[in-house]
C-alpha cells in the first residue's frame, strides 16, 4: 500500500448467459511535458488547436478522447479553483434510456452530439437553446444483440470530422451521419452478433478514416481493428490480433523491442491448435493517433477462454499494446503487458501520448495506467518499457522484469482448474477497467479513476458454443485492503509515485476530466459528480445527480461565451449492473461477480439517463 493511503466464477456458462438475459430485459519540480494534440481542421468548424498551449483551447470537444493524444485536457480556465464552489445546473436532457451512460458528448461549434446506450440512438443539441434537440437519428440496431452484450448494453461516445458525426452500434455497424441535418451517410457492417460479436468502443476518426474495433472476448469471438474510409464506409483495412502473421498484418516493417514478441506467426504458435481462432483479443478501447509519426496505439484484449489453463501459451497478441501505420494498419511494434492472461486482465486502457522527461532527457512516450496494476512508461518509437510500477495494491505478481519486459506472476496466486485461489489482487475488472484517465500539462500529473479490488479464482472446464458465453471461470470479488472499492489517483509519472489519492466507496468506474483552472472533475457510482483541486486533491464542489456515474465528463465554450462542464448519470456498466439489470445483490455470482460486494449499491442510487450541464451563474 502506499503510504498515506485512505485506508463463484467470473461465472459459469449457464449462468452468465442468465445473467446477460437478465440485464438485457502536485506539480513537478522544473518540468513540463507536451502531449500530441493535434486534431485535423474540421470543414465549416472552427479548427481545433494544440490543447498544449495555455489559452489555445478552441472550446470544442471533437471525441471522446477530447485530442488523438487521449489526454482528456482542456485549455478552458475560465471554471478554475476560485470560483468551481458556484457551478450550478444550467440545464438537463433526458436520454430515454436507463442503462450504463458511458459515453462522452462531443461539442462542435453550436452544438453537442449524445449517444445513447442500446439502442444507440443519437441526440444533436441546439447549445443557443438551452440543449433542445435539432434532430435524432436512431440507427435501428438489431435488439438481439443485447442478448450478446457481456457487460451492460453500453456505448462510449462519437467522434466528429469533417460535417460528419461517426457512432458505432450494439449490434455491429458503425454509422456516418451529417452533423447538421442527422441525414444517414453511410453504414457498414462489421460485426456479426450470431458469434457473439458487439461494439461498444467509441470510433477514432482521422484524416480520411474511421478507426473501430470489436468486443466479445466472452464469447470467444476473435479480436480486430479495422479502418473505413470517412466518406462511402468502405473497410480500407482490417488487422486481426491472433492468427498467422498475414492476418494481423505483420509483414518486414514490424520491429518489436523484446524478444518475447519477437517470430513468425506467433499469433498461432502461441496458441493450443486452433485455440486462436476463438482468441478474443478485442479492441474495446480507446486508441491515439501520433501526427508526427502517423502511428495509432491501440490496446488488445482479454484471451479465450477466461480459464489459462485451457490455452497454454503467451496466446499472442493478446492483453497487449499495436503501434500500427495508421494508413495500412501495417504493425510497427508490439509490446504484451501480461502474457498467458491469468485473471481476465484486458490490455484495452488508454495510451496517453506525451513527451516527459525521462532521466533528465526529453522522451516521447506512451503512458498507461493497466489493468494488470501497474502504470506504465513505454518509448514511443519502439515498445520499450521504461518503467513499470504498481499504482494500487497488487499481490498477483511481483513486479515487471525491464530486461525482458515480461510480467513476473506470482506462483501462489496461479490460477488452477477445480481449486479457488484465494485473495488475489486486483480482481478480474482489474486496477482500473475501461474509464479513462486525464492528463494536465499544467501540473504534469495523471489523474487515474480506478479500483481496490481482489477476487477469489476458480478454473472450470468450457465448451464453445457459437454466440453462447465462453468463459471457463468462477469468480467472487469484495473489497481492497482499506475496505474501500474504489481510488482517484494523481499520479507523477516521472517520479513514478502518487502526489495524493482520494478514497471512494464503490469502484471509480467514470473518466476524469483535467482543465487549466487546476481542477479535475469525476463522478461515482452514487451519482456524485465532483470537482477537485488538481494539485492538491481537495474537494472544491459536488453535485448529486440522479443516478450513477460511469460517464465521462467534458467541458466547453459556449455560443454565449462562457464555460460549460457536461457529464452523463446513469448507473450500468459491469458492476453497476446490479441496479441497470434489476438483480438480486444476495447473489454473489450476480453481475459477473459482482454480487454481495455492490449490494448497497441500490440503497445508493436508482436507473437513470440523463445529461447535465454545468455552468457559473
Amino acid at each position: 500500500m502506499f503510504k498515506g493511503e485512505v485506508s463463484r466464477p467470473i461465472f459459469s456458462l449457464l449462468r452468465f448467459a442468465a445473467i446477460v438475459l437478465i440485464a438485457t430485459g502536485l506539480s513537478l519540480t522544473g518540468c513540463r511535458s507536451k502531449a500530441v494534440s493535434e486534431i485535423a481542421p474540421n470543414e465549416g468548424y472552427p479548427s481545433a488547436n494544440n490543447l498544449m498551449q495555455p489559452g489555445a483551447d478552441d472550446g470544442q470537444w471533437p471525441m471522446s478522447a477530447k485530442d488523438y493524444a487521449n489526454t482528456r485536457f482542456s485549455g478552458l480556465d475560465q471554471i478554475n479553483a476560485s470560483n468551481v464552489a458556484n457551478l450550478k445546473v444550467a440545464w438537463t436532457f433526458s436520454t430515454g434510456v436507463d442503462r450504463g451512460q458511458e459515453a462522452a458528448p462531443i461539442v462542435i461549434g453550436d452544438t453537442m452530439y449524445v449517444v445513447t446506450p442500446y439502442p444507440n440512438q443519437l441526440y444533436a443539441l441546439d447549445l443557443k437553446n438551452n440543449g433542445a434537440a435539432k434532430w435524432h437519428y436512431d440507427p435501428a440496431p438489431d435488439s438481439a444483440s443485447q442478448g450478446v452484450a457481456c457487460c451492460d448494453v453500453v456505448n462510449r461516445g462519437a467522434a466528429f470530422m469533417n460535417g460528419k458525426v461517426f457512432i458505432n452500434t450494439l449490434d455491429g455497424y458503425t454509422c456516418a451521419v451529417d452533423a447538421g441535418t442527422g441525414q444517414e451517410l453511410w453504414r457498414t457492417k462489421l460485426g456479426d452478433i450470431n458469434k457473439g460479436e458487439t461494439i461498444t468502443m467509441a470510433p477514432l476518426a482521422v484524416k480520411d478514416k474511421v478507426y473501430v474495433g470489436n468486443s466479445g472476448g466472452e464469447f470467444g469471438v476473435r479480436g480486430w481493428i479495422a479502418a473505413l474510409n470517412a466518406n462511402d464506409g468502405h473497410v480500407v483495412w482490417k488487422a486481426f490480433n491472433t492468427g498467422p502473421d498475414a492476418d494481423v498484418l505483420i509483414g518486414p516493417n514490424f520491429h518489436p523491442f523484446y524478444d518475447m514478441d519477437k517470430g513468425k506467426d506467433l499469433g498461432v504458435s502461441t496458441w493450443t491448435p486452433d485455440q486462436w481462432k476463438l482468441g478474443g483479443s478485442n479492441v474495446w478501447g480507446f486508441i491515439s493517433y501520433d501526427p508526427e509519426t502517423n502511428l495509432i496505439f491501440h490496446g488488445t484484449g482479454n484471451p479465450g477462454v477466461w480459464n489459462p489453463e485451457l490455452r497454454p501459451g503467451d496466446n499472442k497478441w493478446s492483453n497487449g499494446i499495436f503501434a500500427r501505420n495508421a494508413d495500412t494498419g501495417e504493425a510497427a511494434w508490439y509490446y504484451q503487458f501480461s502474457p498467458h492472461d491469468q485473471f481476465d486482465h484486458d490490455g484495452i486502457n488508454e495510451n496517453i501520448l506525451l513527451e516527459l522527461p525521462i532521466n533528465g532527457q526529453p522522451r516521447k512516450v506512451v503512458l498507461r495506467p493497466d489493468r494488470n496494476g501497474y502504470m506504465y512508461v513505454l518509448d514511443r518509437g519502439n515498445g520499450q518499457v521504461l518503467s513499470a510500477t504498481p499504482y494500487t495494491f497488487i499481490n498477483s505478481a511481483t513486479g515487471v522484469e525491464l530486461q525482458t519486459g515480461r510480467l513476473q506472476y506470482a506462483e501462489d496466486k496461479l490460477a488452477a482448474t477445480g481449486k479457488v485461489v484465494h485473495d488475489i489482487c486486483p480482481n478480474a475488472s482489474g486496477a482500473k477497467d475501461w474509464e479513462p484517465s486525464a492528463y494536465s500539462p499544467r501540473t504534469g500529473l495523471l489523474y487515474v479513476p480506478h479500483e481496490n479490488m481482489c477476487m477469489d479464482w476458480e478454473g472450470l472446464e468450457a465448451n464453445y458454443i457459437a454466440g453462447t458465453p465462453y468463459i471457463g471461470v468462477d469468480a467472487k470479488f469484495y473489497a481492497g485492503p482499506g475496505g474501500n472499492m474504489g481510488f482517484f489517483t494523481a499520479w507523477d509519472p516521472v517520479h513514478n509515485s502518487p502526489a495524493w489519492r482520494l478514497a471512494e466507496k464503490y469502484p471509480v468506474w467514470s473518466g476524469a476530466l483535467a482543465t487549466a483552472g487546476d481542477i479535475v472533475f469525476y463522478g461515482t457510482m452514487e451519482g456524485w459528480f465532483k470537482a477537485v483541486d488538481a494539485k492538491t486533491g481537495n474537494l472544491l464542489w459536488q453535485f448529486k445527480t440522479g443516478s450513477g456515474i460511469i460517464g465521462q465528463p467534458v467541458t466547453y465554450r459556449g455560443p454565449d461565451g462562457k464555460q460549460y462542464v457536461a457529464i452523463l448519470s446513469g448507473i450500468g456498466g459491469w458492476p453497476g449492473a446490479i441496479v441497470a439489470g434489476g438483480l438480486d445483490p444476495d447473489d454473489q455470482t450476480a453481475a459477473a461477480g459482482w454480487g454481495k460486494a455492490m449490494e448497497d449499491l441500490p440503497k445508493d442510487t436508482t436507473k437513470g439517463g440523463t445529461l447535465y450541464v454545468f455552468s457559473l451563474p
